[in-house]
């Protein structure tokens, strides 16, 4: 039942466990290398954070070889957080895969019937929404198993929130919250409500704004991010994300700012020479060009 795997995937491959062995030498105390000595665990995770943005940088781009480096390079940090973490005894990274597994076989039991990998090949046919439906149920059950376990511990239950990690970016931390509180019922009932709710925010960040001659930037602030959790609220909604929504709105800045650019570059001038009435025209000429 394997052979389909093994056309595209080497699972003998040697490299893995060269990989495992080239790291840990970069981390041996007298001849490995003195930047990898000094990481820790908490130290890596600016390197993460950018190597995860490099690897969705190479799929917008459509860069299959960039993406086969930046995978490896991310490849390379889970390595290196399992090496530091076997040094102190916690896991390695056979722990990690083993956990990876049994998570993945027990939250596909239409692919594995009765959580295991033997019995694949019993398919049972879903929909993809039923997937997504029984993927939610099987996390809940595992959270609830951890409750109960924080309430035989500690004598306090966890919240339905209690899995929602801090340190993603905002915008996905909104919407995993937003998510949590719907599997439970907390949730509108149609997209219309919601934007609804977001011309509401906008009127209470318009009055917060303009409310006196000195603004009180406290409460901007907090409208403002009332109208930012409210739009990924409604993206949630029509299952866009808001991440990928501003990062394609990020890039159309960037495509027609630089016509832009171009265009003054050609008669020679800078934006500085240049009034607002004729920037916000060479702007409505960029839109027009297609950038």
């Amino acid at each position: 039942m394997t052979n389909f795997i093994a056309k595209n995937q080497a699972l003998d491959s040697p490299n893995l466990k060269e990989l495992l062995l080239v790291v840990a030498m970069l981390r041996h105390p007298e001849f490995g290398c003195p930047w990898d000595l000094k990481q820790s665990i908490k130290s890596l995770v600016p390197h993460t954070l950018e190597e995860v943005h490099e690897v969705i940088d190479a799929i917008e781009k459509n860069d299959m070889a960039g993406l086969r480096d930046e995978l490896g390079d991310l490849l390379f940090q889970i390595v290196f957080y399992a090496q530091l973490a076997s040094e102190e005894a916690f896991f390695n990274f056979d722990d990690v895969a083993k956990g990876l597994i049994q998570k993945l076989v027990r939250r596909h039991p239409h692919v594995f019937p009765g959580g295991e990998v033997g019995n694949f090949g019993a398919l049972q046919k879903i929909s993809s929404d039923q997937v997504v439906v029984n993927w939610e149920k099987i996390k809940e059950q595992e959270r609830r198993g951890r409750a109960d376990k924080e309430i035989s511990d500690t004598g306090s239950g966890e919240s339905v929130l209690g899995d929602v990690p801090t340190a993603v970016p905002a915008f996905e931390r909104a919407r995993k919250l937003q998510q949590k509180a719907a599997s439970v019922g907390f949730d509108w009932d149609d997209p219309k409500f919601v934007l609804s709710k977001l011309r509401e925010e906008l009127s209470e960040l318009e009055e917060a704004y303009s409310n006196g001659l000195e603004v009180d930037e406290a409460r901007v602030k907090e409208e403002l991010g009332d109208v930012l959790f409210t739009c990924v609220n409604f993206a949630r909604h029509l299952r866009i994300s808001s991440e990928l929504a501003l990062r394609s709105a990020n890039q159309k800045f960037d495509s027609r700012f630089r016509f832009m650019e171009n265009e003054l570059r050609r008669l020679n001038i800078g934006f500085k020479d240049v009034s607002s009435t004729d920037l916000n025209k060479l702007w409505n000429k960029s839109k027009q060009s297609g950038s």
